[in-house]
């Protein structure tokens, strides 16, 4: 596993658990306003397996649950053998992922390695490529989102409201796509470093725009929230 961060505690990753956030290094969708730029560029500083699990036998009984997040966690060959450590401690685990790697969910599905699945939804199909600056085939974002549907595991859905380049329509749109999902949450873009420096100072959307997107997506869902800072 190629590490490039640990928070060592967070009340709000894991819903309704404490836990540790571990990120994975690379990524291959270029999400211009993506602000893990030295995860996604693989200039983070890594950090050893031997240094996560140290942390997390330090932290029995204080920690429920290890999220983990990238970068794409899905692009690393050894995460589940990562996970089956993790799990061995007691530890639930949460993976957050783009969806674009479909057998790997799967297989983490199918050995019940992962307790909570949170999948990133980009953009409508349409647009993906354009949205991701990749060349995604969206076929694989269709069948992540069916697979973690049918999955019994707990999950969300999620796409981030990015003023100029992810709107309401687009939002609609991800609700139909996802139409019957038990989450569905809307993330209010925020000023940060991003990868493309056009992106770092754009001024967030307003929160009633965004509550008027929550209210479009609802009749597709079963819930719909908003998430910002």
């Amino acid at each position: 596993m190629q590490i490039g961060g640990l928070q060592k505690t967070s009340l709000i990753d894991y819903p309704g658990k404490v836990s540790c956030i571990v990120w994975t290094i690379g990524c291959n969708f270029r999400c211009p306003w993506c602000y893990n730029k030295s995860l996604v560029f693989g200039t983070a500083e890594p950090i050893t397996e031997r240094e996560i699990f140290d942390f997390l036998e330090k932290r029995k009984n204080l920690l429920d649950g290890v999220a983990i997040t990238g970068g794409e966690p899905t692009m690393q060959p050894d995460l589940p053998d990562f996970i089956r450590r993790v799990k061995s401690m007691g530890y639930l685990v949460k993976l957050d992922t783009n969806g674009s790697n479909p057998d790997v969910i799967e297989k983490l599905i199918h050995e019940r390695l992962v307790d909570y699945i949170a999948m990133d939804v980009k953009a409508p199909l349409k647009r993906y490529q354009e949205v991701t600056k990749s060349d995604i085939e969206t076929n694989k974002i269709k069948q992540s989102i069916s697979l973690i549907m049918r999955s019994g595991i707990d999950y969300e859905f999620r796409t981030t409201v990015v003023p100029g380049l992810v709107g309401k329509d687009d939002v609609v749109a991800i609700a139909k796509l996802i139409k019957g999902a038990k989450r569905y949450y809307l993330q209010r873009y925020f000023k940060a470093e991003t990868l493309d420096d056009a992106y770092s100072n754009l001024k967030p959307p307003k929160r009633k725009d965004v509550q008027e997107m929550c209210e479009a997506a609802k009749p597709y869902v079963k819930e719909c929230g908003i998430r910002g800072i």
